[in-house]
């Protein structure tokens, strides 16, 4: 019951803007790679992706009394696995106090910051579309501090090191996943 078919349920019933259900599709499709890299439950592994911040456009503050806090209670309530709520508490250890410690944990947060950047990087192309996007140019703009200033790149650096990893490998890994799910993700380019 508690499958992707379902999270994608969940999200489309609290989640109307089309880029953040992009986001978690991104999160979701970059989740499942890793799963298959390190040989775990793909389909566990993408359903966190995809639920990870399914209620952030009703709860946009960080806190103790928004996301993800109040969007695990609701994942609670109806059942999901304590797996599945450890790791999206997980991707928000500053206010939830549990640390990404498993495996699956780590690459969550190791993508989830990573996939925006490449979206932003894949849109400020003249086509949009993210299969023109490099590893050099994802570097380049990583350098620039202003561009997609949100991006933590220095969590991602941590948590890349954190899964045994290397940087570029691993931006390597996601943009491929991304790549491999253009049209997917809204980032096929434009007509």
């Amino acid at each position: 019951m508690y499958d992707e078919a379902h999270g994608w349920e969940l999200v489309t019933r609290h989640t109307k803007s089309e880029s953040l259900r992009n986001h978690m599709r991104a999160v979701s499709i970059t989740m499942r790679a890793y799963a298959r890299k390190f040989s775990e439950d793909e389909a566990r592994w993408a359903t966190v992706g995809l639920l990870h911040d399914f209620d952030y456009e009703e709860n946009p503050a960080v806190s103790m009394e928004g996301h993800p806090l109040v969007g695990t209670r609701h994942l609670r309530e109806e059942g999901w696995p304590e797996e599945i709520i450890r790791a999206i508490l997980s991707h928000a250890e500053s206010i939830t106090q549990v640390a990404p410690e498993s495996r699956m944990e780590r690459t969550l947060v190791a993508v989830d910051e990573l996939t925006g950047l490449i979206t932003a990087v894949a849109l400020v192309r003249p086509n949009k579309n993210v299969r023109d996007v490099t590893l050099q140019s994802i570097k380049k703009k990583w350098k620039d501090n202003r561009f997609a200033a949100g991006v933590n790149r220095q969590e991602i650096a941590h948590a890349a090191e954190q899964l045994g990893v290397p940087l570029d490998e691993h931006i390597e890994t996601v943009l491929q996943a991304m790549q491999a799910e253009a049209e997917a993700l809204g980032l096929a380019g434009q007509a």
